[in-house]
């Protein structure tokens, strides 16, 4: 998407049908044209006052944003292109870290209460994700970034069907996380750590597959407000990435 251009005829296609309808009050400012600009300030990084006057006022393309995330319709329309693929038999789970700017400081419930920790790096939030074979993202969690992976592994997987086989690095080499998934048929492709005085058997072939979570973080974070945080509230960053991944894997 280049600076002004509008969402493809083929992606509006697919996105119009999951959006709000016949909802009461004044008819709303074009749909396409604020979903445009709401997608601008997200690949861009700009400030939400600064997104280009073509798009509508700024307040009209903020307020859009933060009411649709605050009553989970990003998140919703995510999971409602995801769950209409194919259920796929290999699944990849991952995350990374992201930095929070400054600007994503001051909630009033605390740093952490907003998905925000701190560590040696600075201050960071971490997306947790389920990918599949294709490198597309099932689902998503947002912690703060001194959470180990290992304690929300069992939270992604609780809303997708047993995969056939799940690849992760070292970080998920946990009996506990193990042995549920290998009890319900999963072939479960993770490394042994060092400490394993007798290593679990690896799939070398189907672990190299693996990379395919990385790149589609790589890929999301050719979007500047995914590659850093400056949103405040969680809910918001996390549509952020929700809208992202539909753009990006869902609607392409």
């Amino acid at each position: 998407m280049s600076e002004l251009d509008w969402l493809s005829d083929e992606a509006w296609t697919v996105l119009e049908p999951h959006l709000p309808k016949n909802r009461p009050g004044v008819p709303r400012v074009d749909d396409r044209r604020v979903i445009s600009g709401i997608l601008h300030v997200l690949r861009s990084g700009c400030r939400w006052k600064d997104c280009p006057p073509e798009y509508r006022p700024p307040t009209t393309i903020y307020n859009r944003y933060n009411r649709w995330s605050a009553q989970g319709l990003w998140h919703k329309l995510f999971a409602r292109l995801a769950a209409a693929g194919n259920i796929p038999d290999e699944l990849s789970i991952d995350s990374t870290h992201i930095k929070a700017h400054r600007s994503a400081a001051g909630s009033k419930k605390g740093d952490a209460a907003q998905a925000i920790g701190r560590s040696r790096g600075g201050r960071t939030s971490k997306i947790h994700a389920l990918a599949n074979a294709q490198g597309k993202p099932i689902a998503f969690v947002l912690t703060p970034g001194n959470i180990a992976d290992i304690s929300v592994a069992a939270t992604l997987l609780d809303d997708v069907a047993p995969p056939m086989r799940l690849l992760a690095d070292k970080a998920y080499d946990a009996d506990h996380f193990r042995k549920p998934l290998e009890a319900l048929g999963t072939e479960v492709v993770i490394p042994s750590n060092g400490t394993r005085r007798h290593p679990y058997p690896l799939n070398r072939i189907a672990y190299r597959r693996r990379n395919v979570i990385e790149r589609m973080f790589c890929r999301m974070k050719d979007w500047r407000r995914i590659a850093t945080r400056y949103d405040r509230l969680a809910r918001n960053f996390l549509s952020a990435v929700a809208l992202v991944a539909t753009i990006c894997f869902w609607l392409a």
